[in-house]
């Protein structure tokens, strides 16, 4: 084996980079970088009948913001079947692969009568068949014996040979299965690690065997990352978009805290300190500690240390990276700048920027029925009397923020909003003044978003919510 580790990921341009796959591919490049070692990058696109060739490009783009690199040119499978075809035709000269004319309707019958297990019988192994129109290279599995190898985060793994059906090698249409292709490419590649998801298991002793028929001396390290599930312990879907990376970058994510999250998933670091910069994951992160057991993809935890990770920016870092979700662009940003610390520090998402402020930027707004409900209508006659006196309040006051403070305060105390120990109850106070020029019951501070709102349009939404009371 090579003093220098050498790991791959080699994604498949069926779909897009799932969340699964994107910890597949972070758990490679941590170890590459640790050791000193390199990650190259594979696509697995032998399959043409199901590929999206449009989707290479995107698969590279999520990685790059991710901010994750790799080692060397993009490899290609479809421009490697030469040697797909060089591996296959040794295994059939040596006698450890036969062609089979068998559909898959033909092999499920016979496992029906027989009663047996599903899957290949062997029908065709001593047939003598030649490669015709629809016939596909399979594996002769030896009949007795066991196929073992250490994995990293399960132990020892043993199969026992009788139990493995003769898989295929070559499907019918001439193209290489991803056992023959990624065995040949990672020993060709010298590849030291294969780091993968828990459902690649049941076909590592197939890639040793055909490893050990072609007298191969390559045998890496195998560790299979544990699946993700939901909130239901049902197993992600590799088909859904919002399961996507590219969703998160889209819905606001940073990409410094879905790498952070995504290694969360299956290891923790031994001080149980999980948000962190990258350098020190990349320290301390041990694929011996990766935990078997399902990890779960907490949907709720990553928002929190996304939040984490926006807290973290200054007004102008953030506002910089808030300017690709501002839909409204110079206009939102606007009246985003001068209050751009207290949106910073409630919002989970980028993506929930511009609705926090769209209040200040639009001159019409909508206001919410539930909110209007419960912060003005179901104050009665207190919310009329809340709303005529901080109009009087706001009229003559200095538009700055601790003014615009004491005029609503003075006008929650003339209304009767205050304890029995004669304090004013300002969250109750400020509800109908809030949903009147938000439309809503939550958002920004109230004082600085009316410093930014201006006294004529303040005025003028009070006035309308008055009417309308």
């Amino acid at each position: 084996m090579s003093a220098v580790p050498r790991l791959r990921f080699a994604p498949s341009p069926t779909g897009y980079l799932h969340v699964g796959s994107a910890r597949a591919v972070l758990y490679n490049w941590l170890i590459a970088r640790q050791q000193g070692g390199e990650m190259l990058l594979r696509i697995e696109d032998t399959d043409t009948e199901r590929n999206r060739p449009e989707l290479i490009d995107d698969i590279l783009v999520e990685i790059r913001w991710l901010g994750l690199d790799w080692d060397g040119e993009v490899v290609h499978q479809s421009d490697r079947l030469a040697l797909y075809a060089d591996a296959a035709a040794q295994l059939r000269a040596a006698g450890r692969a036969y062609w089979c004319d068998c559909t898959s309707e033909q092999v499920q019958a016979r496992a029906k009568q027989r009663g047996g297990p599903p899957g290949y019988d062997g029908h065709c192994r001593d047939r003598g068949l030649a490669q015709g129109p629809g016939t596909a290279l399979r594996f002769r599995v030896p009949d007795e014996g066991s196929t073992s190898f250490d994995d990293t985060v399960r132990g020892t793994v043993t199969f026992e040979n009788a139990k493995l059906e003769d898989f295929v090698l070559v499907r019918s249409n001439g193209i290489p299965t991803f056992l023959l292709a990624n065995l040949v490419d990672d020993a060709d590649q010298g590849i030291t690690h294969v780091v993968r998801g828990e459902e690649h298991v049941n076909g590592t002793p197939k890639y040793l065997l055909i490893g050990q028929a072609l007298g191969l001396a390559h045998r890496p390290v195998f560790a299979h990352l544990p699946v993700l599930v939901d909130e239901h312990r049902k197993k992600l879907s590799k088909r859904r978009d919002s399961e996507s990376v590219a969703y998160f970058r889209e819905a606001g994510y940073l990409p410094e805290a879905m790498v952070n999250y995504e290694a969360l998933l299956g290891w923790g670091p031994p001080d149980g300190v999980e948000i962190r910069p990258l350098a020190e994951i990349i320290e301390l992160f041990r694929l011996e500690d990766v935990n078997p057991s399902p990890a779960y993809f907490d949907l709720r935890k990553l928002s929190h240390v996304n939040a984490e990770y926006i807290r973290a920016l200054d007004a102008p870092a953030f506002v910089d990276r808030a300017r690709p979700y501002l839909v409204h662009g110079e206009a939102s940003e606007v009246v985003l700048a001068p209050i751009a610390e207290l949106v910073r520090d409630r919002v989970r998402t980028l993506g929930e920027v511009e609705p926090m402020i769209d209040f200040l930027r639009d001159d019409e707004i909508k206001i919410d029925d539930d909110a209007w409900q419960k912060g003005a209508v179901k104050l009665g006659e207190r919310g009329a009397t809340m709303l005529d006196a901080a109009i009087a309040g706001l009229e003559a006051c200095d538009w700055e923020r601790d003014a615009i403070e004491r005029a609503l305060s003075d006008a929650g105390v003339a209304t009767g909003f205050v304890n029995p120990e004669g304090k004013v109850q300002m969250a109750k106070a400020q509800a109908p003044v809030r949903v009147a020029v938000t439309g809503r019951s939550v958002g920004p501070p109230l004082y600085e978003s009316l410093v930014v709102l201006g006294r004529e349009r303040t005025l003028a939404r009070l006035r309308a919510a008055r009417a309308r009371l």
